[in-house]
């Protein structure tokens, strides 16, 4: 069965940094794409950042310039670089993916059992 494990998360002041990890392990034909999503306090699961396996990217408005999302294909696992961090960044963040486990099967989404990130002076 597939498994995401995600790490890296905590606590910072603003301004800060943090990197998180996720690694995908299991039984994998193919990962057409990871990411994250952050849920936030009372909020909904929304998309923070998501890479192809290609390596194109994309970020939501409100990361653009302060994130960076980035893989390693080999090793299964996908990272997020989280800097000038913000106490609007706390959230429970959860890695995602997407692929493909057989060849008579479409791709499926997955998802970690998340990491808290807690921005706060």
């Amino acid at each position: 069965q597939v498994q995401l494990v995600e790490s890296g998360g905590g606590l910072v002041q603003p301004g800060g940094s943090l990197r998180l990890s996720c690694v995908a392990s299991g039984s994998i034909l193919s990962i057409y794409g990871m990411g994250w999503y952050g849920q936030a306090p009372g909020k909904q699961r929304e998309l923070v950042a998501f890479i192809t396996k290609g390596g194109s990217t994309n970020y939501a408005d409100s990361v653009k310039g302060r994130f960076t999302i980035s893989r390693d294909n080999a090793k299964n696992t996908v990272y997020l670089q989280m800097n000038s961090l913000k106490p609007d960044d706390t959230a429970v963040y959860y890695c995602n993916a997407v692929l493909l486990e057989g060849r008579s099967t479409g791709p499926r989404d997955y998802w970690g059992q998340g990491t808290q990130v807690t921005v706060s002076s």
